[in-house]
């Protein structure tokens, strides 16, 4: 098939939706459900470019942590993560339903390796941004065993841990806080993906003196398909060396349904927050306690700069 003519598929193909969806798929799922960055990897192939495995996981989180997975070059992704109060708050509470932690943020594709973001969110009053960046991807034909990102973020708390006396100021350099964090995933069929997240966190302040300003963690995060439509994930980050007082390991088991596109998440974890230095080092819930947050994410997703493959579409959404 010429290259014309693959060009000319893809770009009917596209024009029949207003917005890019972000859900890749495996080779068993059908055309009209693949994304672009999905079409445009076929092309490649077509066009005798190394293959890359794509779809390792369906969306840019797995739960409460990021994937391996980026935004496509000028896409806008906006999300919505949303947790409830712990369930062992009974029918007072209404098992939680009565609390939420909700953060809102939007996540943007520079490129085809570059990701940014930003959000803010109830917990803390905190404001975060991040970069994603991939350095390597694994390859169809394991040339590449793995893929591997480097994530990058800062933030910073609205809500003061330490009350100051009067008259005194309150440092912002106190409100601040830092993640760096090693995304090392595989694909090893197209039912199971396994991810290892090597992670450093560093809060400026902490309350007492005998807690760390540095945490390591390394986090294990994994995908089972299920059906076509459903996959069941899991996230645990365990603490290695000194913790915060209190401070338990998160754990977060979840369930991603495809939806037409779009991949709703569904989860229960023992973490309030939702970036990764407010669920690595600050969890202190437990599981054995029912001390567990229902959840989840939902994200939509918008072309913001039209890929060059279209650039002679006259389609009026441009």
């Amino acid at each position: 098939m010429s290259n014309q003519l693959m060009k000319t598929l893809f770009a009917c193909l596209f024009m029949m939706s207003p917005f890019v969806m972000k859900a890749q798929t495996d080779s068993t799922d059908t055309k009209e459900e693949q994304d672009l960055s999905a079409l445009l990897d076929d092309q490649d192939s077509v066009s005798g470019k190394k293959q890359y495995t794509t779809a390792t996981f369906k969306t840019t989180r797995i739960a409460n942590g990021h994937s391996i997975e980026n935004v496509g070059k000028g896409i806008l992704d906006i999300r919505i993560n949303h947790r409830f109060g712990a369930l062992n708050g009974g029918f007072n509470e209404f098992f939680g339903l009565d609390n939420a932690v909700t953060r809102l943020g939007a996540d943007y594709g520079i490129n085809d390796w570059l990701m940014i973001g930003i959000g803010r969110s109830t917990y803390m009053k905190e404001v975060d941004g991040f970069v994603k960046a991939r350095i390597l991807r694994q390859t169809d034909d394991n040339s590449m065993p793995i893929s591997l990102s480097y994530l990058g973020a800062a933030s910073v708390q609205g809500v003061k841990l330490l009350e100051n006396p009067a008259g005194t100021d309150y440092p912002f350099s106190n409100r601040m806080g830092y993640v760096n964090q090693l995304l090392i995933a595989r694909k090893f069929s197209s039912s199971f993906s396994l991810q290892l997240m090597p992670t450093h966190v560093h809060n400026n302040f902490v309350l007492y003196a005998d807690e760390p300003n540095d945490i390591f963690a390394i986090g294990a995060g994994g995908r089972l398909k299920l059906s076509k439509r459903l996959a069941l994930t899991a996230e645990y980050y365990y603490q290695a060396g000194d913790r915060m007082r209190d401070s338990r390991n998160s754990f977060t088991l979840g369930l991603d349904i495809e939806t037409g596109g779009h991949v709703f998440q569904l989860m229960f974890s023992n973490s309030t927050g939702v970036s990764e230095r407010s669920v690595i080092g600050s969890t202190t819930e437990r599981w054995d306690k029912g001390q567990v947050h229902f959840g989840f994410n939902i994200s939509r997703v918008f072309t913001v700069v039209r890929p060059k493959e279209f650039k002679d579409s006259r389609n009026k959404i441009w």
